[in-house]
């Protein structure tokens, strides 16, 4: 990551069983294309859970949100198993109602219009959760002397 460029992680859910990990996934997709672009870093939770070292020392040193499909809750306790306290977590159910989130997936071509405008209200969800991780971010770099040109310390290159 260049230096200066602060980027906070969101890791989805990977499950392919339920539309609660359909739309945490497009959702996600949003804040990364849409709304944050530049200032957004997925992580994948399968490379992250098989070891991948990057996935890993990212999410120990940098803020990290996790989007849950369902309360099982897999991305978050991944996370935290395997690189610490996430700042923030979305349960996709809490949202949209667990008989929805569990109910089956579907392809992306077959999407509801009202499925559509909950993949734009999660992704409003973590866009609020984003913001003030990202504020408190920045406010305890600048609290403890640091500025975002001066790298994370974690030997990633950012």
């Amino acid at each position: 990551m260049p230096e200066g460029v602060i980027k906070i992680g969101v890791v989805s859910c990977s499950g392919e069983n339920c539309l609660g990990g359909t739309i945490s996934r497009l959702a996600t997709r949003k804040m990364i294309d849409e709304i944050y672009p530049d200032k957004t870093v997925t992580i994948c939770l399968p490379l992250f859970l098989a070891g991948g070292e990057q996935e890993r020392m990212f999410a120990n040193a940098y803020p990290t949100i996790t989007v849950d499909g369902c309360d099982k809750l897999c991305a978050k306790r991944a996370t935290e198993k395997y690189s610490g306290q996430v700042s923030d977590a979305l349960d996709v159910s809490k949202i949209i109602g667990k008989e929805i989130a569990e109910s089956p997936a579907l392809s992306t071509r077959n999407l509801t219009d009202e499925q559509r405008e909950m993949i734009t209200k999660v992704a409003q969800e973590i866009k609020t959760k984003f913001e003030k991780v990202f504020t408190d971010y920045v406010n305890t770099l600048i609290k403890s002397g640091k500025t975002p040109a001066s790298g994370c310390g974690c030997q990633c290159g950012g």
